[in-house]
């Protein structure tokens, strides 16, 4: 059954493989089958203008496909592949860590190690010394649950 297949290998089987992978890459997007997809394309468009040239069998067919699979993924990385997503502000989406080195005022007093602070709009839990409301406080670092905060002395 394979080799009769390969043997009859033309222009619609290439098409259909074809539209078969991108319409993969509509549904699994990634910019992987497109090139695939697109590699079929042009070798169903290239057996539909040389199948009556001589040598023009399912071997060469096959090694135009890889060929063509292969540079229009090389080419599509290259231009479409990884880009920076470098904004210019590295703590972007990441508040806690943005509050690090900010002052503010405790809203609720530190008690056995644990209180809360306001800050903008969000209540924060924070870790540091027992102290009372109202205290002036520097945000030393960040951990996924609550900032650490010591007692901020005025600069």
């Amino acid at each position: 059954m394979i080799p009769e297949f390969l043997f009859q290998l033309g222009i619609w089987n290439w098409l259909v493989f074809g539209l078969i992978l991108l319409i993969l890459e509509i549904l699994a997007p990634g910019f992987f089958f497109i090139w695939f997809g697109l590699a079929a394309l042009v070798t169903g468009a290239l057996a539909f203008l040389l199948s009556s040239t001589a040598g023009f069998g399912w071997q060469l067919q096959t090694v135009i496909f890889l060929v063509l699979a292969i540079v229009f993924t090389l080419a599509g990385r290259r231009f479409f592949g990884s880009k920076s997503n470098d904004t210019g502000e590295p703590l972007l989406n990441r508040r806690g860590e943005q509050l690090v080195g900010q002052r503010g005022t405790l809203t609720e007093p530190i008690v056995n190690g644990h209180g809360r602070i306001h800050i903008n709009d969000t209540t924060w839990r924070v870790k540091g010394p027992d102290l009372p409301a109202g205290t002036e406080i520097r945000i030393v670092a960040f951990d996924p649950v609550s900032l650490e905060i010591e007692v901020g002395l005025g600069e």
